[in-house]
């Protein structure tokens, strides 16, 4: 049976919900419960050093029905209604005070992360859980997989229940940053892939369309738009033709588990592929214009903490590689896995808690600052970790240790601004080049006079002539891969009160990606262009073409 054959059990689930309701927030029986919620919100807007234990005295003062406390969610709802009658004053300050995990949306989008049905996959990994309920590599019992089940893996169904969450919890849903997960994307069928996407596009138009184009041509310009599009593969999938396909169904980014660089670890955890085949995919994605996101794991069998921070250096002194974005996941011991088995006889031992946060420390340090590292261990519940890291907080604990050493990250994640008031005056633009996947990168940033990243623009220069396979709409183009604002997440067309988005950093990272391409002798300049970025993009002098925008220099 080939790949894709099996697979076939896949078809396209019936539409079973109109998406008029797609992300309509829970109401709240104002009439019932204004009096305190105003006596809430005065006071916490009064309160100068709010924290949870000064917003719990406040809720005592207010109690819900006379018994009880308001929730935070109960209160980001009565603020919106309250708002939206008249009553009260809309004041973004207020909002973030009330607001559920206000880092959420720190990063200028909003995360909605929904997962593929359970399918098998043509990896064999020796380390990999195949739950019978999740898409290989999934565990029933991490939270995106409780939430899936819990919506039977329907795409619209989960889509827009993450955006009612956002919504809830007063966070500005309106820039979606989708995330599709569920073991080998480029596996399934493509005619799964594209319902799949179509109907998550449905459930942020709050239409029902009748084709993915339609539901892409309506998203340019819906109240909730998809701003990037995540997809996650293995480097034996990826071609030029696959590249294409991902672009037509509207992905910006690729999540590829690259996992390690040596050869002799790759085969005998039986991954599957070489690093020949991961640097391919590598310059074949980067030449398309997508963003790397590569997933790293120390502590497979074979490796040692010494042999996993060379693996680690490698990273950034292959040119091939050098990803945009990384996931540092230790490897854990997870019962049922060949891993397992090998354990038991002996034959595997995970790393002590003291070696590995020393070992994520390094990796920290020598990570590049035109990296972000998303994620440095895997949202696996503590109950199914055999033996080994049962630590949630690893990342916190490698900084701390950071810090004792006088050592920092470098890292694109511990540099934003996040909530920090900027101006465009104040911000100094830098510009970091390397070679990489068969051209030269070029990493534009502006930055606080601290060296906090305010927005940065990734441009692609290929090698002349060119020496990577890539679309034939980009050959002769330098390529936008990335172009992102930091701070907190603010409305489609709202003006900014000093945070960094609205600020105009955009158009001059723009103008600088242009000029850089000029000087290298380029004519044109190429954007992957999100669906929900388009009319940005539009507004900036790029026309849209089959799969990318682009703008005579």
């Amino acid at each position: 049976m080939g790949n894709r054959d099996r697979f076939a059990h896949l078809p396209p689930a019936p539409d079973h919900r109109h998406a008029s309701d797609a992300w309509k927030y829970d109401p709240i029986d104002l009439a019932r419960h204004e009096v305190q919620l105003r006596g809430i919100i005065a006071a916490v807007r009064a309160e100068p050093n709010l924290d949870q234990r000064a917003l719990r005295h406040i809720l005592r003062q207010f109690p819900r029905d006379g018994q009880g406390f308001f929730s935070k969610s109960e209160l980001v709802r009565g603020y919106q209604a309250l708002c939206d009658a008249g009553t009260l004053t809309f004041d973004r300050d207020t909002l973030r005070r009330l607001q559920m995990k206000p880092v959420r949306t720190q990063s200028g989008v909003a995360p909605v992360a929904v997962l593929t049905k359970p399918a098998g996959c043509p990896g064999k990994c020796i380390f990999c859980p195949n739950d019978p309920e999740m898409p290989k590599s999934y565990l029933s019992w991490e939270p995106g997989a409780q939430r899936a089940l819990r919506h039977d893996f329907d795409p619209f169904e989960q889509t827009a229940s993450r955006i009612t969450a956002l919504r809830n919890t007063g966070h500005p849903a309106q820039k979606i940053e989708l995330i599709i997960l569920g073991a080998t994307w480029s596996a399934y069928p493509r005619s799964y892939q594209e319902w799949f996407v179509q109907r998550c596009l449905d459930a942020m138009n709050g239409s029902t369309s009748t084709s993915l184009a339609e539901a892409q041509t309506v998203n340019e310009r819906a109240a909730v738009r998809c701003v990037g599009m995540t997809v996650e593969t293995r480097p034996d999938w990826v071609t030029l033709d696959e590249a294409i396909h991902l672009r037509k169904l509207g992905v910006t980014r690729v999540q590829i588990g690259i996992q390690s660089l040596d050869d002799h670890i790759l085969e005998i955890n039986r991954r599957g592929h070489d690093m020949a085949a991961a640097r391919r995919a590598s310059r074949l994605l980067r030449a398309a214009g997508f963003k790397l996101l590569m997933h790293w794991m120390p502590n497979l069998l074979g490796a040692t903490p010494k042999s996993d921070r060379q693996d680690y250096l490698r990273l950034w002194t292959d040119p091939d590689m050098r990803p945009d974005e990384l996931k540092l996941y230790p490897c854990s011991l997870i019962a049922g896995t060949e891993l397992y088995t090998v354990w038991q006889q002996g034959g595997y031992q995970p790393y002590d808690h003291e070696t590995l946060v020393d070992l994520v420390a390094d990796c920290k340090a020598a990570t590049p600052r035109y990296c972000r590292l998303d994620r440095v261990i895997r949202d696996i519940p503590a109950t199914y970790v055999v033996v080994g890291n049962q630590f949630a907080n690893l990342r916190e604990m490698a900084k701390q240790k950071l810090r004792e050493s006088g050592r920092v990250c470098q890292c694109i994640r511990c540099r934003e601004v996040r909530g920090e008031e900027v101006t465009l005056r104040s911000l100094k633009l830098e510009a970091l080049r390397y070679p990489a996947g068969g051209g030269q990168e070029v990493f534009l940033s502006m930055e606080t006079r601290q060296h906090r990243l305010a927005g940065f623009v990734r441009l692609h220069l290929p090698s002349r002539p060119e020496t990577v396979e890539s679309p034939p709409e980009l050959r002769g183009c330098a390529v936008i891969r990335q172009l992102h604002v930091y701070g907190p997440s603010l409305p489609i067309g709202g003006a900014s009160d000093g945070e960094a988005q609205h600020r105009g950093i955009g158009q001059r990272l723009l103008n600088d990606a242009a000029d850089e391409s000029r000087q290298a002798g380029f004519k044109r300049l190429a954007v992957i262009a999100s669906i929900g970025t388009r009319e940005y993009y539009r507004q900036h002098g790029f026309e849209t073409g089959e799969f990318y925008m682009a703008r005579d220099l």
